[in-house]
């Protein structure tokens, strides 16, 4: 069995499923990024924003997180378009 034959028989019937769970993920992992502020914080108006914040434990891993996420919706996106 070549390589794109197994991508065609295995990888391209369930990749739907892949990409579903990896985008429920991926908006999950962003949205508990989302600070406790006013309204305004979610289109940038915030005061927090105008000093520097260091990303610590729980907040680091989301966003690291939410970065390989993307990355691998990416990957799974262009995958179901090339195969």
């Amino acid at each position: 069995m070549s390589d794109m034959e197994f991508v065609r028989t295995v990888v391209v019937p369930i990749l739907p499923y892949i990409q579903i769970i990896l985008s429920v993920l991926l908006v999950a992992a962003i949205l508990l990024q989302q600070r406790g502020s006013s309204l305004g914080g979610a289109f940038g108006g915030d005061n927090f924003s105008a000093a520097f914040h260091k990303r610590r434990g729980g907040e680091l891993f989301l966003f690291r997180l939410s970065i390989v996420l993307a990355i691998l919706f990416v990957l799974s996106a262009i995958l179901n378009v090339v195969a």
